[in-house]
């Protein structure tokens, strides 16, 4: 049984997070051997002031 954590940004939807866990989960049956029932996927959130890269604090999915 895989579980899978994700970390995201807060600000996702729920669609977003559906269409991922759709596509994680096809990808663990093709490429583990998993069965969907036993795939279990775990978001974690957290904030733009929370996570930075190369020295910046990451912006907010909506900021441009």
């Amino acid at each position: 049984m895989p579980n899978i954590t994700v970390e995201i940004l807060r600000g996702r939807t729920v669609e977003q997070r559906r269409a991922f866990v759709e596509a994680v989960t096809e990808a663990a049956v093709v490429h583990l051997g998993a069965t969907p029932e036993r795939t279990r996927i775990r978001f974690l959130e957290v904030g733009e002031n929370e996570v930075a890269v190369g020295g910046v604090f990451v912006q907010p999915p909506d900021a441009s």
